[in-house]
């Protein structure tokens, strides 16, 4: 079914207006996926805050001039399924990976991250990083020590005092 220039005007607005917003985007080839394993994977999509798109790659490519992702341009080849990262960077990637693992026909393609391009083979690295809440309990942990630290030496002055009266009594 051929699009008209209307809808296809609203496709490149709706994926430029995500992918303006978006932290990272992964390109995945999605050839032999049923339609029952491609809506598993857009609810969990969704469950993520992942935004994903089956698109034209001409469409595609104009949606994400002027963004951060402009450098896939060159490198949207083949059917494609676009996932952008809207809650943290990592998010799309785990996305890909977790599904890939149940689907080995999904494959991805093409990374991108603060504008710079990854092949396939960094998937995992990204895949892993933390998502916001780990991120700052990370921070907070690393704060808190310190002063963790710190409490526990100052504290030791005194106990270490009880427990030498304490010894000298029990020796007398």
């Amino acid at each position: 079914m051929a699009l008209s220039y209307n809808d296809k005007k609203a496709i490149v607005k709706e994926v430029a207006s995500y992918a303006k917003t978006a932290h990272s985007a992964v390109a995945a080839e999605y050839r032999g996926i049923t339609v029952d394993q491609m809506t598993q994977l857009r609810k969990s999509a969704t469950d993520s805050g992942v935004y994903l798109k089956v698109v034209k790659n001409t469409l595609a490519k104009i949606a994400i001039q002027g963004t951060q992702f402009e450098c896939m341009q060159d490198s949207l080849k083949g059917p494609l399924v676009l996932a952008f990262s809207m809650e943290d960077p990592g998010s799309s990637a785990r996305l890909v990976k977790n599904f890939a693992k149940e689907c080995d026909l999904l494959m991805a393609k093409l990374i991108c991250i603060g504008g710079e391009l990854f092949d396939s083979s960094h998937l995992a690295k990204i895949a892993s990083l933390p998502t916001k809440m780990e991120a700052i309990s990370i921070l907070m942990s690393v704060i808190k020590a310190p002063i963790t630290k710190m409490a526990t030496t100052l504290n030791e002055v005194p106990s270490k005092l009880v427990r030498t009266i304490s010894a000298v009594k029990d020796s007398k």
